[in-house]
């Protein structure tokens, strides 16, 4: 049994070094003085990258398998969801450090990153109703306090009591939802509701609703995405741009290996999806349409991107490239997210439509990058966002939902507009030359997501053989 232990603590070292990284974190920020609070940055840093060298080495084996009786998957979606929530973090720690500086014990922060980044990578890897319930609690719990860590702030404040008061109803359903399943499979591991779960009844469709919408939240998918714009505007700038993407990596990849598991036949989750999508993009751009404000808009804009991330979902087991597609979804869309969010940051918070008039004249090389940010989101060649948005449109066709492909490529349409009301005063308005920098770490870490967005769409195809091989369910 101590072997059996051994070697299943063994499977999972990138996720037990990212509690060490929390717990450690957590200890100096407690004893060390206010003027090194900045310390813990470099700890939580240190931890993440660690954690990412542990999880290409576990990737590097084609041993694709359930652990802890079960309930989690090692597995390539497992590992490549776990690198892009540490890619995530280990970019906003290295924004958040000159963002808090002024903050006097402002070193809890940083271990609020990690258990949330820890919550994200387990929900990716859970393959366990019981497993998943408690990622989705973990990156919620701590994604409340991140909202809300200006504590002096008004609009942080409320960006966190909306994020929590949206969240209770959703998370404890997830608790119901998980009741009723299990008492119709007798048991909640994913093999065992394969297994156990056939002919439909009414528990079965309430089950299966309430886990769908629990995630829902999590993604910011309609009707749960109030939240979504109240804390890409509200929350600290580099933990907006934490939470309006990494949640979305775990949530995604949890739904997809949810679904994949269900009946075909005994419950209708293929088009409870593919409406969820269709509300979720097309609300989310409509809404975006008149944002004066770029963090309101990116958080309207993420919202639309979780339902172009559902297409991916509807194509599952009709189309052996959804995983893939999902994959590079999620790779194309955290790197655009963060590196505009890390433009906001570089220049100290400014949001406003009007002070982003002629920023391309003084600081060019930031207005590129929100540039480039913006045209990967709407699709634009060569950058990330076309040849993920490619495969989304050609995964939908494939399963059968041409209808959410044409309306995916009408709402991409109309996104080009509200992108264009910020590019367009950026670069053709005169300069009102008031663009002071916060520091160099913030600017160099927009610089690496934007070179990132502008990588991964060069690199698409080895990115999608990469991705060809991964299971939602290994040995399913």
């Amino acid at each position: 049994m101590g072997m059996d232990m051994a070697a299943m603590v063994g499977d999972i070292i990138p996720e037990v070094v990212l509690v060490v990284t929390g717990v450690v974190v957590l200890l100096y920020a407690l004893t060390a003085p206010r003027r090194w609070q900045s310390g813990a940055a470099v700890i939580a840093a240190t931890g993440v990258v660690v954690s990412a060298v542990a999880t290409v080495q576990r990737m590097s084996g084609d041993d694709q398998r359930l652990t802890f009786t079960d309930s989690y998957a090692i597995d390539h979606v497992t590992d490549w969801g776990v690198l892009l929530v540490l890619a995530v973090t280990l970019v906003v720690i290295a924004m958040s450090a000159p963002w808090f500086v002024t903050d006097p014990r402002h070193g809890e922060y940083y271990t609020l990153l990690v258990f949330s980044a820890l919550g994200a990578a387990l929900m990716a890897g859970a393959s366990d109703l019981i497993q998943l319930t408690v990622s989705l609690l973990l990156s919620s719990v701590t994604g409340f306090v991140l909202a809300a860590y200006h504590r002096r702030s008004k609009s942080s404040s409320e960006a966190g009591i909306k994020y929590f008061l949206l969240g209770a109803l959703p998370n404890a359903g997830m608790l119901i939802g998980l009741a009723y399943l299990f008492g119709l499979a007798g048991g909640t591991t994913y093999p065992t509701l394969r297994a156990g779960l056939d002919g439909t009844t009414p528990a079965l469709v309430v089950g299966v609703a309430l886990v769908v919408l629990a995630l829902a939240f999590k993604l910011g998918a309609v009707p749960l995405h109030a939240w979504v714009p109240d804390v890409a505007e509200g929350a600290p700038a580099p933990a907006a741009a934490f939470i309006t993407a990494v949640p979305k990596i775990g949530g995604l990849i949890a739904l997809a290996r949810f679904v994949d598991v269900l009946p075909a036949d005994a419950v209708g989750w293929r088009p409870l999806i593919a409406i969820l999508a269709a509300l979720t993009m097309t609300l989310g751009n409509l809404a975006a349409l008149w944002q004066d404000d770029l963090r309101r808009l990116l958080g309207w804009s993420a919202v639309s991107q979780t339902g172009y991330g559902l297409m991916a979902v509807v194509a599952v087991q009709r189309s052996e490239l959804a995983v893939p597609s999902l994959l590079f979804f999620l790779a194309a869309y955290v790197v655009g997210n963060v590196a505009a969010f890390g433009v906001v940051v570089a220049l100290r918070g400014r949001t406003d439509r009007a002070q982003y008039a002629g920023l391309a004249r003084r600081r060019p090389l930031l207005a590129g990058i929100l540039a480039i940010s913006f045209l990967s989101f709407i699709g634009i060649p060569p950058l990330a966002g076309f040849p993920a948005k490619l495969l989304l449109f050609g995964v939908a066709i494939e399963a059968g939902y041409t209808w959410l492909s044409v309306l995916a490529v009408v709402n991409t349409v109309v996104s080009i507009f509200y992108y264009a009301r910020f590019l367009a005063p950026m670069y053709f308005a005169t300069d009102d030359g008031r663009a002071g920098l916060l520091s160099a770490w913030a600017s160099a870490a927009a610089v690496a997501s934007g070179a990132g967005v502008i990588a991964v769409g060069v690199a698409a195809e080895p990115f999608a053989r990469t991705f060809a091989p991964a299971l939602l369910l290994p040995g399913g």
